[in-house]
This record gives structure tokens, C-alpha cells and sequence, in this order.
């Protein structure tokens, strides 16, 4: 009895641990080898409760990658991710990767194209540019998702 007793007593310390990684959402990035804007926006999704797994390409298979998966020249970045059937593009808020996947709108993902400073993995978000996280829609066309103010 106090063996079945331990045994519930650590799956029940353990539990909270298992439960916010089932709750954490993976998502798969592609980027090149050795950038450093792209880690960082790595570790900013894992702060934000995302599994990012990375795979590093070579410039021209990645820049494939981006049109083959319906990024838009216009809209391309130095990243692509892959997440619950939506790509992201560049340096996206996890918040709003977060509101996409809630909202779930028929689209082929997010993105902010360039590399705005003080987006995340870009610097400090207090001395941000502005820039907008656009909608990519099926047929190409964009629309503003959210706009972030200079910081």
C-alpha cells in the first residue's frame, strides 16, 4: 500500500508538468544554419508555451519552401514555420499566431515581412518600428492582421 502510495503521490506531483506539455502546441521552422534572429524568435515561442523544432535549409530550398507553401514573394522572411496546417513567415507575435489558431480563418498563414527591429527575436520590443502582421489569404491577396506601434 505505501508503494501505490508513493507511486500516486509522484504522478500526482507530475501531473502539471504533463499537462502543460500536452497543452503546448508544436510547430516546425525552417531557417538557416547559424541565425542567430531566428533562435531567439525560437526561444520567444517557447517562452510563449510553443515547441519549436528547427531545421535548417539552404538559401535557395528555402526560399522553395516559402513559395511552395503560398508565402508571397512581397511577404517573404528570413524564417518559415509550419503549424496545425498554417505557415508563418518571418518574425509573427506568438500572441497572434495563438489568435490564428483560435480564430482558425481560411488562409494559408501569418506573416511579417523583412525584419522589422523589436519584433520578436529582432531586439527589444520597448524601441520597436512599426510593422503589421499580415493574413496571407488563399489567392495570394493580404490583409493587416495586427499592427504593432513603434515602441
Amino acid at each position: 500500500m505505501k508503494r501505490m502510495t508513493q507511486a500516486l503521490a509522484i504522478t500526482l506531483a507530475l501531473f502539471p508538468a504533463a499537462q502543460a506539455l500536452a497543452e503546448a502546441t508544436a510547430i516546425d521552422v525552417r531557417k538557416t544554419n547559424g541565425c542567430g534572429c531566428c533562435l531567439s524568435w525560437m526561444n520567444h515561442l517557447e517562452e510563449n508555451g510553443f515547441v519549436p523544432t528547427g531545421q535548417d535549409m539552404f538559401g535557395g530550398s528555402l526560399v522553395r519552401f516559402k513559395l511552395d507553401n503560398g508565402v508571397p514573394q512581397r511577404m517573404v522572411s528570413c524564417h518559415t514555420a509550419l503549424i496545425d496546417g498554417y505557415v508563418i513567415e518571418g518574425h509573427v507575435p506568438a500572441a497572434d499566431i495563438r489568435r490564428l489558431l483560435d480564430e482558425r480563418p481560411d488562409a494559408v498563414g501569418l506573416a511579417v515581412p523583412g525584419m522589422p527591429y523589436g519584433s520578436p527575436g529582432m531586439g527589444p520590443e520597448d524601441d520597436r518600428e512599426a510593422y503589421d502582421v499580415f493574413l496571407i489569404r488563399e489567392d495570394g491577396s493580404t490583409e493587416v492582421f495586427s499592427s504593432y506601434g513603434e515602441g
